[in-house]
């Protein structure tokens, strides 16, 4: 978390001190989802999925810094513990939470998040991200972000079985066609994995995600309401025996071919 503060500190000072009006953002809002998709894979079935963000704006909108945290409370997060020897036991609760900070600034973001796995702190991760966003070019929204682990369980085995960091990468290339008049967006994504990873379930270079989503938003005095669909393959994992899912199961965790989910989400 020091590296998170440092991040907060450092960019509040530039913005405060930007000759531009400065003002007060901030993101709240949840979605329900019917599965738990990240990057592509399934980590998990119906989920509850709130996010609370707040930052600053500067030129108007051109600069901009936000800090946070997003969490998953997954059905499957609450589960009964027996006790072997009195035959009692206990419930455990054990969602994620991850925190978050990015700096904007003309299109491209710099960010860092944290992943806790609230079951087993242990297996926490820590990411750096770079982004830009071609919207200034272009009518529509074009991406490129770059995400790697730099700290915390993401480890992975060399040739001799020693564990050795795997700076898992992920880089997503998106792109987002907008409807105004009827508030309809239908986006594209491609996810690479340039080296290997057991994060992504990857041996070498790999596509891991082709994703589609569509969205419709409906606007209201207070808040916007959200519905979306996405569906997800995995390239990498799909062959002529397993180009479809037979059945949910732990395996689907790393060895996913096919994916969806439908979802709603409440923003303010």
């Amino acid at each position: 978390m020091k590296k998170v503060f440092a991040l907060v500190t450092a960019v509040m000072a530039v913005v405060m001190t930007a000759k531009a009006e400065v003002e007060f953002a901030y993101e709240a809002g949840a979605e329900l989802v019917s599965s738990y998709l990240w990057r592509g894979q399934y980590n998990g079935g119906l989920s509850f999925q709130p996010e609370g963000l707040v930052g600053f704006d500067a030129k108007d909108g051109a600069i901009q810094f936000r800090a946070g945290a997003w969490a998953n409370l997954g059905a499957s997060d609450w589960q009964w513990k027996a006790n072997k020897n009195d035959g009692r036991g206990y419930t455990m609760f054990m969602p994620e939470v991850d925190f978050m900070a990015t700096f904007t600034a003309y299109g491209a973001t710099v960010g860092f998040t944290e992943y806790y796995y609230c079951d087993d702190f242990s297996s926490a991760t820590s990411e750096i991200s770079l982004g830009y966003s071609f919207d200034h070019f272009f009518e529509q929204n074009a991406y490129i972000n770059w995400y790697t682990t730099v700290a915390g369980a993401d480890m992975i085995e060399d040739e001799n079985g020693d564990e050795k960091r795997a700076w898992s990468t992920y880089i997503e290339l998106g792109y987002d066609y907008t409807w105004d008049n009827i508030g309809l967006t239908l986006g594209g994504q491609i996810g690479l994995s340039p080296w290997a990873s057991d994060l992504y379930g990857n041996e070498k270079f790999a596509c891991t995600n082709i994703s589609i989503k569509l969205n419709k938003e409906f606007e209201f005095e207070y808040m916007t309401l959200d519905l979306f669909a996405q569906g997800s393959l995995n390239p990498d994992h799909v062959n002529a025996q397993n180009a479809f899912i037979g059945k949910a199961g732990d395996d689907k965790l790393y060895n996913q071919k096919l994916n969806g989910c439908i979802g709603v989400g409440v923003w303010f």
